[in-house]
């Protein structure tokens, strides 16, 4: 992967539709889950108790503090955006498919993740407009899924993004 650079115009983006390959699997790379961050988003956005105060998840069935299922959401979307969206040619996504919390995100948990390219095809009424779908993962420090989300995301082709027709 190469680094990005949020100054970086549409003509210089290293990913574009043509770059996805179907089967293709694009390494997110880790984030370490601090008690802090959990706490400040479970203030702003999801006020559970068991986000806000480690005895009141450990009292839980989450089993400690443990990041809102949104927060994770939010999580794995700034590794997408490190990994290689922001250094992309992406037009957002029309919506989620999928998205599951399959074990809770606890404080301490160092979460890793990839996407795998499941499918690709080029707009029929916006030809410079690709539709790849993507299935991300994350995993815990132990290997265990903790989230999944399959979505398609809208990525300009080459000429496009370049200027070209």
């Amino acid at each position: 992967m190469t680094g990005n650079n949020a100054k970086t115009s549409a003509y210089e983006k290293t990913w574009a539709y043509e770059d996805f390959v179907e089967g293709a699997s694009l390494d997110l790379g880790t984030k370490l889950v601090s008690a802090a961050e959990i706490i400040e988003f479970a203030q702003g956005f999801d006020a559970q108790p068991m986000h806000l105060d480690e005895a009141a998840g450990r009292a839980s069935i989450l089993g400690g503090l443990a990041a809102s299922g949104w927060h994770t959401c939010a999580m794995f979307m700034r590794m997408l955006c490190d990994a290689f969206l922001l250094d992309s040619t992406s037009q957002g996504a029309p919506g989620v498919d999928q998205v599951r919390w399959k074990r809770p995100v606890l404080a301490g948990d160092i979460l890793s993740g990839n996407t795998t390219v499941l499918a690709k095809r080029l707009s029929r009424s916006k030809p410079q407009l690709g539709l790849v779908t993507l299935r991300s993962e994350l995993f815990n420090q132990r290997g265990e899924g903790v989230f999944e989300l399959e979505n398609t995301v809208m990525f300009l082709a080459r000429d496009a993004a370049q200027g070209r027709s």
